[in-house]
C-alpha cells in the first residue's frame, strides 16, 4: 500500500514563527529550449501577502515550486527558515489512499510531536531521566499547536465543503473534491509559510468566503499564484509581476491590487515613451543619412551651367556630411525592446435604443426549464445569474442564435451582428494560424470594415503565425475575443469571459464592455466581475 507521505503537501522545516522566511535570488530556469524564469528575486517573510502574477506560461507555478524547494533552479539560490507548505493544483489519487492518509501526512509533524511527548511522559513515569527529551517534545508540540491539529483540519474540511470521511478513498473523489481535501489539509497544518497555486479552483461561493477569511487570518506568510482578482484584491499586499519588462527583470509592486495596476501602467507608459523616443531618433537619423546620400550623389552632378571646379569644391563637404550621418546612425541603437501589446477594442456602431433581439418565453427541454423573456436594444446591459445547471449558458446560446429553443420565439432584427464568447473555444481547424482563421472568419461574416488581428493587440506576432493547436488556452481565448470584437457587434454575449485570461486583461475587457455602445449580456461566477457589474440589471435563473 502507498505510504501517506506519497501525497503529502510539501510541509518541511522547523517552526520559526516571526523569523520564518524564504529568500530566492537570481533564479534562472530553462525548460527545453525555453527560458521560463530569468534573474528572479523573491522573498516570502513571516507577514508576507505576496501574489505572483503574469500571463499564462510566464513561470508562476515554476517559481512557486522553486520557493517550496521542490524544484532546483538552473542558477540562483534559495534559502528558507521555518515550516513551508505547498498546495499544488493537481492531486492524483493512488490506489488505497484515503482522506485519512492525506490528513495524517499533512499534520504528520504535529502527530509525531504528540507521540514523542507521550513517549517521554511514559518514560518519566517509570523513573527514567528524560526531562530534556520531554522539554524538547513539549516545546515542539507547543510551537505546532499540535493538540489542535485535527480540529483545525476538521474546521477547514467543513468550511471548504470537503469530504470529511477519513475512510473515503481518494480515487473515488472527483478532481474538485480531492483538491478541497488537499487545501483543507494544508490550511489545517498551519505552517509558517503557505504557498498556494490557484487555490480558488473548484470552490463555490461559501468555500471562497471561508478561504479568503482564513488567508487573511493566517499567522504566517503567504505566496499565492492566482487569476482570481477578487482573492488578489482581498488578500495580497505585494505583487511580483513576471510579465515582460523593459530590462527583462520581474517587477515588485506594493500597495495591494490597485498599487500593482497603477505601478504596472506607469511602468508600461515609461517603457513605451522610451521606445518611441529611440525609434523616432533612429528614424530621424536614418532620414538624415538618406538626405546626405542624396546630396553626395547630386554633388557629382551639379546643375546645368556649373563647372568642374564647383563639383570639386562641393564633393568633399558632402562626403564628410554623409560619413558623419552614417556614423551617427550606427552609434544609435534602439536598446529598449518593443513594449507588450495594448488591447484595442473596436467600438460597436449600434445606436442607443435600436431594437436588436427579442426573446419571448423561450424554453429548452432539460436545460432551460422555466420560460425566459428578454428584449435587447442598443446599449442594454444584463448579467445572467444562477446556480450551475440553471441554464445560463443555454440562454446565452439562444440569444446568440446558436441554439434553437423548444418553446418560445427569438427575433433577431435585420442587419444585427451578434458576437458570442462561449466557455469553450470553437472547433477551429488546428492546422490554421490565427491570422488565417481571422481572415477566414471575417470573410464568412462578409464584414468589410473589420480591423486587422494585429491592431487588436491581443496576440503577439509570433502567436499569430503559430498553428492554433500549439497555442495555450489563454492565447486561444484571446483569439476568440478578437474574433468577437472585430466585427463591431451590435450584441455581445459573454459566457464566463474571464476564463484563462490574466487579471490586467480582464480589467481592460471590463472597461471596454462597460463603455460599449453594444448590448452586452454576461454570465459569470467571477466574483470581481460581478462586483464590477453590480450596477447592471440582473436576470436570475
Amino acid at each position: 500500500m502507498p505510504t501517506a507521505t506519497q501525497h503529502t503537501p510539501l510541509f518541511t522545516g522547523t517552526p520559526a514563527g516571526a523569523s520564518a522566511h524564504i529568500r530566492a535570488s537570481g533564479i534562472h530556469i530553462i525548460l527545453g529550449d525555453r527560458r521560463v524564469l530569468h534573474d528572479v528575486d523573491a522573498t516570502v517573510s513571516h507577514r508576507s501577502r505576496l501574489a505572483i502574477v503574469g500571463e499564462n506560461g510566464r513561470g508562476k507555478t515554476t517559481l512557486l515550486h522553486v520557493l517550496a524547494g521542490q524544484l532546483q533552479p538552473d542558477a540562483g539560490e534559495v534559502a528558507s527558515v521555518g515550516t513551508v507548505a505547498l498546495a499544488q493544483q493537481a492531486l492524483h489519487a493512488r490506489t488505497g489512499e484515503t482522506v485519512g492518509t492525506l490528513i495524517e501526512a499533512a499534520i504528520a509533524d504535529s502527530l509525531r510531536a504528540l507521540a514523542d511527548l507521550d513517549d517521554a511522559a511514559e518514560a518519566m513515569a517509570t523513573g527514567a531521566d528524560v526531562a530534556d527529551r520531554y522539554a524538547e517534545a513539549l516545546e515542539r508540540a507547543t510551537q505546532l499547536d499540535a493538540w489542535d491539529a485535527q480540529r483545525r483540519v476538521d474546521v477547514a474540511l467543513a468550511g471548504l465543503s470537503a469530504v470529511a470521511d477519513r475512510e473515503r478513498r481518494l480515487d473515488t473523489l472527483s478532481v474538485g473534491q480531492r483538491y478541497r481535501v488537499r487545501l483543507a489539509c494544508v490550511l489545517g497544518a498551519r505552517p509558517d509559510l503557505l504557498l498556494l497555486d490557484e487555490p480558488t479552483n473548484h470552490l463555490d461561493a461559501v468555500s471562497l468566503a471561508f478561504l479568503t477569511e482564513r488567508l487573511r487570518d493566517h499567522a504566517g506568510g503567504l505566496a499565492i499564484v492566482s487569476h482570481d482578482r477578487a482573492l488578489l484584491r482581498d488578500v495580497a499586499s505585494e505583487f511580483l509581476d513576471l510579465d515582460p519588462s523593459s530590462d527583462g527583470r520581474p517587477r515588485l509592486y506594493a500597495g495591494g491590487y490597485e498599487g500593482w495596476i497603477e505601478g504596472r501602467d506607469a511602468e508600461r507608459a515609461r517603457w513605451q515613451q522610451k521606445h518611441d523616443e529611440q525609434t523616432a531618433e533612429q528614424h530621424r537619423l536614418t532620414q538624415a543619412a538618406s538626405d546626405a546620400r542624396d546630396r553626395l550623389q547630386s554633388s557629382w552632378r551639379p546643375e546645368k551651367g556649373h563647372g568642374r571646379h564647383e563639383r570639386a569644391s562641393r564633393a568633399p563637404g558632402a562626403v564628410r556630411a554623409f560619413n558623419r550621418r552614417v556614423d551617427e546612425l550606427e552609434a544609435h541603437g534602439v536598446t529598449v525592446p518593443q513594449p507588450p501589446l495594448v488591447p484595442g477594442w473596436p467600438e460597436s456602431r449600434t445606436r442607443a435604443g435600436r431594437p436588436l433581439v427579442d426573446v419571448e418565453a423561450v424554453k429548452v427541454e432539460g436545460r432551460l426549464v422555466e420560460p425566459v423573456s428578454l428584449r435587447l436594444t442598443g446599449g442594454d446591459r444584463c448579467v445572467v445569474t444562477g446556480p450551475n445547471g440553471a441554464g445560463k449558458s443555454t440562454l446565452l446560446g439562444v440569444l446568440a442564435a446558436a441554439l434553437q429553443p423548444d418553446e418560445g420565439r427569438v427575433l433577431v432584427h435585420s442587419d444585427v451582428r451578434i458576437a458570442s464568447l462561449t466557455q469553450e473555444v470553437p472547433s477551429w481547424d488546428a492546422r490554421l494560424t490565427p491570422d488565417q482563421l481571422f481572415a477566414q472568419a471575417m470573410g464568412e461574416q462578409g464584414v468589410g470594415d473589420v480591423v486587422s488581428l494585429g491592431s487588436l493587440g491581443l496576440l503577439e506576432p509570433h502567436a499569430r503565425h503559430t498553428p492554433v493547436a500549439r497555442l495555450s488556452e489563454g492565447q486561444q481565448r484571446r483569439l476568440h475575443l478578437a474574433l468577437c470584437f472585430a466585427v463591431r457587434p451590435d450584441v455581445v454575449v459573454l459566457d464566463e469571459p474571464t476564463n484563462h485570461l490574466s487579471a490586467w486583461l480582464v480589467d481592460s475587457l471590463t472597461a471596454a464592455i462597460r463603455a460599449s455602445r453594444a448590448a452586452v449580456v454576461v454570465a459569470t461566477h467571477d466574483r470581481q466581475l460581478l462586483r464590477d457589474l453590480a450596477d447592471w440589471p440582473h436576470l436570475a435563473l
